[in-house]
């Protein structure tokens, strides 16, 4: 059986996001799989691409063949690299830089009051220890 690495398409018309799969080479694009490996999301920016490193290293060493599209992934991840025998290759793979946290204006006042607590569940409790005295 061929296998092949490559990718899955998830999503919406002109809004795709692929899982990186290993898959029968005889298998529709779409179909069955034999594991899913990472996800890759071209459409963020930056791109998103998550790739579970050991089995990728498992499924190339076995003999997976890679599609371009996924080699080109693997490359930027280091996991070509690091199955071609080069024990330094590193991921170039851009991350996204966290949003700074919301920070309200104090010069402003709050249009929300804040929500006080009910004594209804102290009251509840009595009641409850009263239905149990009468069963």
């Amino acid at each position: 059986m061929a296998v092949k690495i490559r990718l899955k398409r998830l999503g919406k018309i002109r809004a795709p996001y692929y899982r990186i799969v290993v898959a029968d080479s005889r298998a529709k694009r779409d179909g069955r799989v034999i594991e899913e490996i990472g996800k890759y999301h071209p459409t963020e920016e930056p791109s998103f691409i998550e790739v579970q490193s050991e089995r990728a290293q498992y499924w190339l060493s076995v003999g997976a063949q890679p599609t371009e599209q996924v080699e080109a992934l693997l490359k930027l991840t280091g996991d070509w690299g690091r199955f071609k025998g080069d024990k330094d290759a590193v991921s170039t793979v851009r991350t996204r830089e966290a949003k700074p946290a919301y920070v309200a204006d104090e010069k402003k006042k709050p249009v929300l009051k804040p929500k006080t607590e009910k004594a209804a569940p102290e009251a509840a409790a009595p009641e409850a220890e009263a239905t149990e005295e009468q069963a």
